[in-house]
């Protein structure tokens, strides 16, 4: 039932990336939680919040097919290497600018763009290396392996995010993400030079046509992208929880923590008891029940807001109303669990059926869904709150998911049946 922690004995190299990505990751996720919360407090407004994901929207994109590109082309350790030196620059001048008491938000929004576009082309390259450091039966560990990282990140960086600002301010909280990105150093620069087999792709227009032309050949793997976008889309609703914190559940920027942080545990969890996801064998189908559950989980958390603004009549809290908060948590939970589930089937399918010499561009196009699809969500969820109620999002939101995943069962059947033991893109 545990995790396979095979792929940490097979690969030094994959086992020092890991640790240092486990750490950095803490850091990226201490980042996101503390801009939400500096826009807020700077402005009071959800949809300031929302507005940190759209301008990061069009660097993403761009970064997602040229960074792909680039990895297609250039060593992989160098471009990696490049990518996180750009992202740690982009957050120190967040620091200085924080601790200069700047008030003005379009900075944070460049450098978050920045930010956001450094870390597309990282993830790029290093989901491309990571088929060249493993054979491809442990693709699924070494995915599960990421699941648990990304789990606790989100668990402990958050919670860290929301006390840190609460006491000693946001500048400290950004000087902390600072110190723990500089751990992705270490397991980039023990990397081997990576360069790509195969015919080597141009970095340019041409390379980015030509991965397309793959993309309409290859069914299953556009299929793992447009899941995903169905997803982060209409199951984000991330950018309600400053104000839920302070207008529906009480407890301020401690409560936001603590809801992005049980999304987070919930990822945890299913990835230290991940050990029986490397022999399922019909992976696409797996992908469409985990998210179908995703999406049940998301409307429960829709659920508890409007039940509670409803007992309250509207009105913000005296003080914190915990069992509201424990309800809401274990919902976002269940979300995080469903989500690392579909994410490690979806990796494993992108990674086993791509090619070497389109992978760059395949990962890159798989980080434009995984960064910009919440940030489309984190849009949509801003306009729904705005226009309609907090718990419209995430209630709304998830019924749609359902609806959706339903339908993919009865129409989508290549996908179901995609077989793990024979990949096909």
């Amino acid at each position: 039932m545990l995790v396979d922690v095979a792929p940490l004995r097979s690969s030094p190299a994959f086992a020092k990336l890991w640790t240092g990505t486990s750490i950095a990751q803490i850091g990226a996720q201490v980042t996101i939680v503390a801009v939400g919360l500096h826009v807020y407090e700077l402005t009071q407004s959800t949809l300031a919040v929302s507005f940190v994901a759209l301008w990061a929207l069009g660097p993403m994109i761009l970064a997602g097919f040229v960074g792909g590109a680039l990895a297609d082309t250039f060593d992989r350790r160098k471009v990696a290497l490049a990518t996180a030196s750009c992202a740690w620059l982009s957050i120190g001048t967040m620091t200085v600018i924080a601790f200069l008491d700047v008030t003005a938000i379009w900075p944070y929004y460049a450098l978050a763009a920045v930010n956001a576009a450094s870390a597309t082309i990282l993830g790029a390259t290093r989901g491309a290396i990571l088929p060249r450091l493993l054979p491809t039966q442990l693709l699924p560990a070494a995915a599960a392996l990421s699941g648990i990282t990304m789990g606790l990140a989100i668990t402990v960086g958050p919670a860290v995010a929301g006390v840190m600002v609460a006491s000693v301010g946001v500048p400290w909280t950004y000087l902390l993400d600072v110190v723990l990105f500089s751990a992705a150093f270490i397991g980039i620069l023990s990397l081997p030079p990576m360069r790509p087999e195969g015919t080597r792709a141009s970095p340019g227009f041409s390379s980015v046509v030509e991965s397309m032309r793959f993309l309409r050949t290859a069914p299953n793997v556009r299929a793992t992208f447009i899941f995903d976008l169905v997803a982060m889309i209409f199951g984000n609703p991330r950018v309600v929880f400053p104000a839920a914190g302070a207008l529906v559940l009480g407890g301020g920027p401690v409560t936001v923590g603590a809801l992005t942080a049980s999304f987070a545990a919930g990822a945890l969890l299913s990835g230290i008891v991940s050990g029986p996801l490397g022999q399922v064998r019909r992976q696409g189908r797996a992908v469409t029940l985990s998210i179908a559950a995703f999406g049940v989980f998301t409307a429960l958390f829709g659920a508890v807001l409007l039940t509670t603004m409803l007992v309250s009549g509207g009105h913000p809290p005296d003080g914190v109303i915990m069992p509201a908060i424990v309800l809401a948590g274990l919902a976002l939970a269940g979300t995080g669990a469903a989500d690392n589930v579909s994410a490690v089937f979806r990796t494993t399918i992108l990674q086993a059926a791509a090619p070497d010499d389109v992978r760059g561009r395949m990962q890159g196009l798989f980080y434009v869904v995984v960064a910009g699809g919440p940030r489309v969500g984190d849009l949509l969820a801003g306009v729904l709150a705005t226009t309609i109620a907090l718990w419209a999002p995430a209630l709304i939101g998830g019924v749609l998911i359902v609806a959706i995943m339903l339908m993919m069962l009865r129409f989508a059947r290549g996908f179901q049946r995609y077989d793990a033991l024979h990949p096909t893109p």
